[in-house]
């Protein structure tokens, strides 16, 4: 079989397997310490802030590090806080001119803002590991347990959970340089995969457990997610590509430029951070009325903590379509684009330099972001069909939103890199026909 032939090539180059098989051991370790619980809480003591992970904002970052969060463990706050850190400092590059200028020097730059970003990361952890011990404290009482008393338990804690976020960072550092794929990316995929099998089985035995239909509603759930899967897919491969025609040059007796080349510009250039953005906003009434301490809630901020009913979802996906169109304008230079060709020589054909050039790629994003905008939103709200479908709350995560779209866009980088180190050393890549494209093999990387 073509797939036991592919493993055994993978298994015959040496720095691809010792790769794979160095990704496996942090994996190992980052799923081991996962299930180390801070010292001084009883782990049988936990099922309220586990039944509270089952969905809502709380659902996702328990997804995100793996049940880490759910566990009370060392690794409680995972990735994400190095992830909100990223965004702001990308964000911040817009707005701060020494910050544009650092991404301009090049690698020394680059090293400065990701030095800038851990800092930032270090101060959002100071600040989430007490929220995170006083929001375990209120779950902890409604099963008549309680935290240990005292500061120290406090700031000790909250070391840890840095330290423990921290170590994650580094872990995926490591994948980065010694493993395979992104190292980030991946870890995040380990969450989100790590729920998957235990979400797919209870879902799969309350439907047996039905005594009309319920293993045939199963199996149109699962064939419905495979369509789903693919339509993500589509999202994050999708690319238009621009033909550019470079000039002719002759210096001495050679021949420079006159080959035609190609600009991809992505369908879905903001990838899945419209969705962050349009998540954390939609979560702040839930916050507002969390705060309040009032037992009665009004109908209006009532129909925004409802992730099942019509407004939510129509104000996020509103939210989304503005997002993508914020992001992918911030990311797409369209007058850099035009100014590099000049620069080089190249020219669209049919399009004259310079201004013409710049409107003309801006047209072809407007028109190619607007459908990706609709079905990004489409794929970001497919979780609330889900469950008004009776899709249980743990497995409808899967159908759709951020979850679904990391994890397509991280297993097609990871196969990505994988094929190009088959086709490297001379052996068939992954599939037959054509090469796999991954999000960086697309437009950029996530």
């Amino acid at each position: 079989m073509r797939a036991v032939e592919t493993i055994k090539n993978i298994w015959k180059i040496e720095d691809l397997r010792n790769r794979i098989l160095t990704t496996l051991l942090y994996v190992a370790i980052f799923r081991f310490g996962t299930f180390v619980v801070l010292p001084g809480i009883d782990p049988k003591t936990l099922t309220a802030l586990q039944d509270s992970t089952r969905g809502g904002l709380l659902g996702l970052l328990d997804m995100f590090s793996g049940g880490a969060f759910s566990n009370a463990s060392i690794f409680a706050l995972g990735i994400m806080p190095y992830i909100s850190a990223s965004i702001v400092m990308q964000l911040l590059a817009i707005a701060v001119p020494s910050i544009q200028k650092m991404q301009r020097e090049g690698e020394s730059g680059r090293r400065k803002i990701n030095q800038w970003t851990r800092y930032l990361t270090i101060a959002i952890l100071l600040l989430q590991g007490p929220a995170y011990l006083v929001n375990l404290s209120v779950q902890l009482r409604q099963v008549g347990a309680s935290l240990p008393a005292g500061w120290w338990f406090t700031i000790s804690s909250t070391v840890i959970l840095a330290a423990g976020s921290m170590f994650v960072l580094w872990l995926g550092e490591r994948i980065t340089d010694k493993g395979i794929g992104n190292g980030i990316s991946f870890i995040i995929l380990i969450g989100i995969i790590a729920r998957l099998p235990q979400a797919v089985y209870w879902e799969g035995r309350s439907r047996v457990a039905e005594q009309q239909g319920g293993l045939v509603m199963f199996l149109v759930e699962i064939l419905f997610l495979l369509l789903v899967t693919a339509g993500a897919i589509m999202l994050v491969q999708g690319v238009r590509k621009v033909p550019v025609q470079y000039a002719k040059r002759i210096v001495g007796n050679k021949q420079y430029g006159g080959a035609r080349q190609y600009i991809p510009l992505k369908v879905n250039a903001a990838n899945v951070m419209p969705i962050i953005f349009a998540q954390a906003i939609m979560f702040i009434p839930i916050s507002i009325v969390g705060f309040s301490n009032t037992e009665n809630t009004s109908t209006f901020w009532a129909a925004f903590m409802d992730n099942t009913g019509f407004w939510y979802n129509f104000v996020f996906a509103v939210l989304i379509i503005l997002f993508t169109y914020f992001y992918t304008a911030i990311t797409i230079n369209p007058t850099q684009m035009a100014d590099d060709l000049k620069r080089n020589n190249g020219f669209i054909p049919g399009v004259k330099p310079g201004k013409a050039t710049k409107d003309y790629l801006d047209a072809i994003m407007d028109r190619i972001t607007l459908p990706g905008a609709f079905f990004l939103a489409l794929v970001a709200i497919m979780p609330a069909f889900a469950r008004i479908a009776g899709v249980s709350m743990e497995f409808s995560q899967f159908f759709g939103g951020t979850s679904l779209l990391i994890l397509v866009g991280v297993v097609l980088d990871t196969l990505q890199q994988v094929e190009s180190h088959l086709l490297m050393r001379h052996y068939d890549g992954l599939l037959k026909s054509g090469r796999i494209k991954g999000r960086a093999g697309a437009a950029g990387a996530y």
